[in-house]
């Protein structure tokens, strides 16, 4: 598949604060406190959150099931830094031999692989292949049907 047919890149979406309630534990009765206590001044912006580095993000829709063993499901959104740099163990969104593909990057018998979270799947040695790494996945956004 080409890389079209596998991802959709999203541009960044604007600023936006969302209500984002402070969890307080009281340590006895002390009457009934107002719902609204929790809701007062607190708010959470998911771009400031899940964005390290604005300019160095983007966001793609995966396809697909090779990852769901590391928890990355078919429609989810993966948060995607270019800035990072890659290590072992960090899931990867990389080019590799013209596909765009979303790995983890392991090293196994001392040699680099990319490896899919679904057995299905063999892992992929990279020194022989023509990869170009496009960032690592800082976060999944998986949405619940409801």
């Amino acid at each position: 598949m080409r890389a079209p047919d596998i991802f959709q890149a999203h541009p960044m979406p604007p600023a936006q604060g969302l209500p984002h309630p402070q969890t307080t534990i009281r340590a006895g009765i002390s009457g009934f406190p107002s719902p609204a206590e929790d809701y007062v001044g607190r708010t959470l912006d998911l771009n400031q959150r899940l964005v390290k580095r604005p300019s160095a993000t983007f966001f793609m829709t995966v396809a697909g099931d090779s990852m769901e063993g590391f928890g990355i499901q078919d429609g989810d959104t993966l948060v995607v830094d270019r800035s990072v740099n890659a290590k072992p163990g960090h899931i990867l969104v990389a080019l590799v031999d013209g596909e765009v593909i979303v790995k983890r990057y392991e090293i196994l018998a001392k040699r680099p692989y990319l490896c899919s979270g679904n057995d299905r799947y063999a892992p992929i040695p990279i020194t022989d292949l023509d990869c170009q790494v496009w960032g690592v996945v800082r976060s999944v956004i998986h949405e619940f049907a409801v």
